[in-house]
């Protein structure tokens, strides 16, 4: 069976070292990059399946990187984890609008790290219908894109499986248990501020009304917000 390809771009030698390491032992073929203009050079050139995405580099930062592929076709399929030394909500929404997949923590705890990865290829296997239409909104689950009223909008790959998952439970609520299991995996660790980035930010897109708060419970996708009222 073919080696799953990891690209680790960090500035700090002992981190890639450390890495490498460990995915090396689990399997992965490792690909290393220190400052963001040679991250791009080497992701263009080996095409890895997952990107581990340091944020403080020389050159350009992590979040231009992951900016600068998402908006490449051939990387719009690409795992892109966040690295950073940082806690701050402002960074990981910032890494999570760039179009990262998913944000981790330094110093890296390798059981969590190589959990999530194990979580985020998982969630390339779909069973689900590939179409779902819910006017305006089409969701293209096949090529990643949502359209509203015949304009397309590419979301990042978590934002995108969570609008997926809340439409195709269409007026019905999802909890926040079976959300984390179903977007993150049962043995993935995520703060619960986790969500409501990601849903502050799909409102920001497709407008309020369709995603609702159900206060202590979860979330529901309305696809007529007009006759349901506004979610707060």
């Amino acid at each position: 069976m073919q080696e799953t390809s990891i690209l680790i771009a960090d500035d700090e030698r002992d981190i890639i070292e450390m890495l490498k390491y460990t995915l090396t032992k689990e399997g992965y073929t490792v690909i290393a990059a220190e400052d963001g203009i040679e991250t791009i050079k080497k992701a263009e050139k080996y095409k890895p399946e997952i990107i581990l995405l340091d944020i403080m580099m020389p050159k350009m930062d992590g979040i231009e990187v992951c900016r600068s592929l998402r908006s490449k076709t051939e990387f719009k399929d690409t795992i892109i984890i966040i690295l950073t030394a940082r806690g701050e909500e402002y960074s990981e929404v910032a890494g999570f609008d760039a179009g990262a997949d998913d944000y981790v923590t330094k110093p890296v705890k390798l059981r969590s790290l190589m959990s999530r990865l194990s979580a985020l290829q998982r969630r390339g296997t779909k069973t689900d219908p590939d179409l779902l239409s819910l006017p305006p909104l089409t969701i293209d689950r096949e090529k990643y894109v949502l359209t509203i009223e015949d304009k397309e909008i590419r979301l990042p790959r978590k934002e995108f499986e969570l609008l997926y998952l809340l439409a195709s439970n269409n007026n019905k609520v999802v909890t926040r248990d079976r959300i984390f299991e179903a977007i993150w995996g049962k043995d993935v660790v995520v703060v619960d501020r986790t969500i409501d980035v990601h849903i502050r930010r799909l409102r920001q897109k497709i407008g309020k009304g369709f995603i609702q708060t159900v206060k202590g419970v979860g979330y529901k996708f309305v696809s007529d917000p007009g006759t349901t009222g506004v979610s707060r």
